[in-house]
């Protein structure tokens, strides 16, 4: 079974996406290279691991299979593989809805190797982006800090930091909704290939043919 390493990365190369990586609404952040993050082999630096978020996964309106706890430091969430992965398979889960639209179907099949979400010392959310196809993300912590909503666009083989402690997120995947998608206003969402938002033709994550939802458990 083939396994990838927590992926404790580097802060010393540090790169910019670039212009033409971004859409319009979007303003300049940092990120860096995914691989060179993701092939460092050191430990965890979680003293004492536990559920610190759950996921939901959406195929436009209608949530997909049940919550998934996570209480390891790093949780890879992935499409249809060949490798066998530890972590979430949204691929498996999809089979579930069988009222799958086209745009869904080709979607998850862009999938692939997903994401890669690790939660590091201190409680920063950090996203590697391991396909070869962009990912979207939202968050109050990335709305206050780059001065706007909408949706920041993660390019093919970078990461970024989706949340940090005192960054005004609040928390409580206690109180989510699961009869309704954003039944949590706190949640990290993720859209997998497809953006949202006003310089979208999508305008809300709800339109979007994948993606997931990050229920940060309450502070500890």
């Amino acid at each position: 079974m083939l396994k990838t390493p927590p992926p404790p990365y580097s802060r010393t190369n540090v790169d910019r996406i670039r212009p033409e990586d971004r859409a319009p609404s979007e303003i300049p952040i940092l990120t860096r290279n995914c691989y060179e993050s993701l092939t460092t082999s050191g430990d965890s630096q979680m003293a004492n691991p536990s559920e610190w978020c759950k996921l939901a996964y959406w195929e436009l309106q209608e949530r997909v299979g049940p919550l998934f706890p996570v209480d390891s430091p790093f949780i890879n969430v992935f499409g249809n593989v060949s490798e066998r992965l530890d972590g979430w398979s949204l691929g498996e889960l999809g089979l579930q809805n069988h009222k799958a639209t086209e745009s869904v179907l080709k979607t998850r099949a862009k999938i692939r190797l997903g994401v890669t979400l690790s939660r590091e010392l201190g409680g920063s959310v950090w996203l590697y982006n391991r396909s070869d196809q962009p990912v979207f993300v939202s968050s109050l912590y990335l709305e206050n800090g780059l001065g706007g909503p909408g949706p920041i666009r993660v390019p093919a083989e970078h990461c970024l930091c989706i949340h940090a402690p005192g960054g005004l997120q609040t928390y409580g995947w206690e109180n989510f909704n699961c009869q309704g998608p954003m039944g949590d206003p706190n949640a990290i969402r993720v859209s997998f290939v497809k953006g949202w938002g006003t310089k979208y033709s999508r305008r809300d994550i709800t339109s979007c043919p994948c993606w997931i939802e990050i229920l940060l458990a309450p502070c500890r």
